[in-house]
């Protein structure tokens, strides 16, 4: 499958915020024990980095079919009846991404106009947890390109399928052990 531009600054951000958030880190472990100092700051950097991956994956997941959940009764049910319950799930989760994502709009904006800066950082709380909204509102985009897929009549790849990559991977490692034998 082609990956848009789109997908690929998604993918970019997401390697920024764990290299910037892996670098803070080991940074202020260097710090602490090799020259007993630390920076007041790199906790709470760290946590805002840990959130902006963590809901920026949201969408990525969705993106890759890489969530797991629980199919295991779809996968017995016929096909056109699997493809209904598939669309019904698909609107759930835009109905759950539409509520989250305005409580968390009314939520940033109540920060802003409280005007709280952040612990150790100079700007203000609601700055990163903007990622609240912008990463509902990707998860929001994303549910609805596969609720699209599947009213075209096609297959989405909604969940990560745990028995068919664990196959894969045995099935690789004895491949990999054959060739290893002499």
């Amino acid at each position: 499958m082609k990956v848009s531009w789109f997908g690929r600054l998604e993918e970019a951000l997401i390697a920024f915020l764990l290299a910037a958030m892996t670098l803070v880190t080991f940074a202020q472990v260097i710090a602490r024990y090799v020259f007993n100092y630390s920076y007041v700051w790199a906790l709470e950097l760290s946590t805002y980095l840990f959130g902006g991956i963590i809901f920026m994956g949201i969408s990525y997941g969705i993106r890759v079919g890489a969530h797991i959940g629980v199919d295991a009764v779809v996968k017995i049910l016929p096909s056109r009846i699997a493809h209904a319950t598939t669309i019904l799930a698909t609107v759930l989760c835009l109905v759950y991404g539409v509520i989250v994502f305005i409580g968390g709009w009314v939520y940033v904006e109540k920060m802003r106009m409280i005007g709280i800066m952040a612990q150790d950082l100079p700007f203000q709380q609601w700055i990163p947890r903007m990622v609240l909204p912008i990463g509902f509102g990707l998860m929001i985009l994303r549910f609805t390109q596969v609720l699209i897929t599947l009213l075209r009549g096609y297959d989405a790849q909604l969940l990560g399928d745990e028995a068919a990559d664990a196959l894969k991977y045995s099935a690789d490692s004895e491949s990999t052990q054959q060739q290893d034998k002499p």
